[in-house]
């Protein structure tokens, strides 16, 4: 922080970072969940990282009676309460039960795909894989779903507001920018015409729930829907994109991007790209009646009286022409 915002106050609103150079991402796994990889390993996008099984069970198991085994290894054989069957079954050694040993079995659902190329920095079965990449991202609230990956195009600017009639199959293999809000309906459409991944400003329970559904419903069926992911930049209360995210999406549209949730965010490999510079004096309001709107910063209003009595520690926010406005500093965040 330079010595002038330090002198104007700008230095006590709080700054939210945009970007992050270098992700590792988490990719959890259940027990049953079969990791097809290793550490060190060099993957590309699309390269299966493991296999998830569909409504995950405990067995027991057994061949591996009077045997040593290990936790997370993976076994394949008979059953203990039915040796002579010719049907095997296969999964996760997790402990032993009584002289045998109890597995995470199941039927194979779809696979766990990598949808950015990077380095396998651990594995840990049952729990999770993680995979490194040098490329950038956009940080995020929330993802649902995923991970996902497709090229990022604009169904919407930044305010806007998406249905279902908007979505068609020209969006499929894509990841959709809509703007600030999208209906359930238009969620179920995405999915069902093989959208890849919807980048929107805030979702609202409702619409969390439709995914929550949907992701049950996509693993539940016999031939599995392609990924999806919905990646949420602010919250459920309904705002526009920030201006310094737009640019950003702006900027990187027609890439190939990938959502994953852990950490939330957007990545995308552009390290030759130069990404807008961010106005250090561009303040946003994140709640109140004005939440959504952006303004330069005008310094320190001191304690200021809002409505019922109650005395915050303020500072003005201009908004174009208009007289600047009183704002509680913990209601403001800056970019960088």
């Amino acid at each position: 922080m330079n010595a002038e915002s330090s002198a104007s106050g700008l230095d006590l609103v709080r700054l939210r970072a945009l970007t992050l150079d270098g992700v590792e991402a988490r990719f959890p796994l259940q027990p049953g969940d079969r990791h097809l990889v290793a550490i060190g390993e060099t993957v590309v996008r699309g390269a299966p990282l493991a296999e998830r099984l569909r409504e995950a069970r405990t067995e027991v198991a057994a061949g591996p009676a009077g045997r040593s085994g290990v936790p997370g290894g993976w076994w394949q054989g008979p059953l203990a309460r039915r040796p002579r069957a010719r049907r095997t079954v296969q999964g996760e050694l997790l402990f032993q039960s009584g002289g045998h040993w109890r597995i995470a079995a199941g039927d194979p659902t779809e696979p766990l795909e990598a949808p950015f190329g990077g380095i396998i920095t651990d594995v840990r079965p049952g729990i999770d894989v993680r995979l490194r990449t040098d490329a950038r991202a956009l940080l995020a609230a929330d993802v649902l779903g995923g991970p996902s990956s497709g090229r990022l195009h604009f169904l919407a600017g930044r305010d806007g507001h998406v249905r279902a009639a908007e979505i068609d199959v020209a969006g499929a293999g894509a990841v959709l920018v809509v703007g600030s809000t999208i209906d359930a309906e238009a969620i179920t459409r995405a999915r069902a015409v093989g959208v890849r991944g919807i980048v929107v400003a805030s979702l609202g329970v409702k619409e969390r729930r439709e995914v929550a559904g949907s992701e049950l419903r996509a693993r539940a069926g016999v031939h599995g829907l392609p990924p999806f992911a919905v990646l949420v930049l602010e919250g459920a209360i309904a705002r526009p994109i920030a201006t310094p995210i737009m640019a950003i999406l702006e900027a990187i549209e027609g890439r190939t991007v990938a959502i994953v949730s852990g950490p939330a965010c957007l990545v995308f490999d552009a390290t030759e790209l130069d990404l807008p510079a961010v106005d250090g004096n561009l303040v946003r309001i994140t709640a109140g009646p004005l939440a959504g709107l952006e303004g330069a910063w005008g310094g320190l209003a001191g304690p200021y009286r809002f409505t019922g009595g109650v005395v915050l520690e303020a500072g003005w926010v201009r908004m174009g022409s208009r007289d600047p406005v009183a704002v509680p500093l913990g209601d403001l965040e800056r970019f960088a």
